[in-house]
């Protein structure tokens, strides 16, 4: 009776799943389980029913690890760089009609940059001419036998200090000039490209037409 109860037990009683691998003499076999060395080099999961339920792949070595780093570096850096462009393709589509909309654009730019910078050397010069009329006063002092008093050598210090501040500021200013020309002109040459896409696409729809 024992016999006859086990062979009615359904198979998914005792059933349990078998792992198929490739042995080290390159045989591909079927057990209940895969030792860690085996484990390793992939191997497949079977079901009671003979189907394979999960595939695991073979360990990376760190070499081919290392080269699918890179790759995945290289993917992420590709399609960052296309989704840069496409939002620089974007914004200039929104803000501009034509290069001459750009080359406006940039000359606006550019007047108020070389505004500031005509400022800041006007400011500089009326700088300067303080420390030389307070300098000149020094010298006077100094020649008529008195000492010139601390608070007139402050000041001086305090304009030169000033005058420091404003050239590097009009540094600054005058390289910003030449970013914004740079900038301006990948601009235009992004919207000849633009322009030209444009132009091909128009031209295959009237060929297909």
């Amino acid at each position: 009776m024992c016999a006859v109860l086990l062979l009615t037990l359904p198979l998914s009683a005792y059933s349990k799943d078998l792992y198929r691998y490739t042995n080290e003499r390159g045989i591909l076999v079927i057990h209940d389980r895969i030792t860690p060395e085996y484990a390793t080099k992939g191997y497949e999961i079977i079901n009671e029913k003979g189907v394979v339920t999960k595939i695991v792949p073979r360990q990376l070595t760190a070499e081919e690890l290392a080269q699918r780093d890179v790759k995945e570096q290289m993917a992420a850096a590709a399609a960052a760089e296309r989704e840069r462009l496409r939002k620089w393709d974007e914004s200039l589509l929104l803000r501009y009609s034509t290069i001459e909309d750009i080359e406006a654009a940039r000359e606006r730019a550019l007047r108020d940059l070389r505004i500031r910078v005509s400022i800041l050397k006007s400011n500089t010069r009326s700088l300067k001419q303080q420390v030389e009329n307070y300098q000149a006063t020094a010298a006077d002092i100094e020649r008529g036998g008195g000492t010139v008093d601390v608070q007139r050598l402050s000041a001086i210090e305090e304009l030169q200090s000033e005058i420091a501040i404003t050239e590097r500021s009009i540094f600054d200013r005058e390289a910003e000039i030449e970013r914004v020309k740079d900038e301006f002109q990948l601009d235009i040459g992004r919207f000849e490209l633009l322009l030209e896409l444009v132009k091909l696409r128009r031209t295959l729809l009237a060929t297909e037409r």
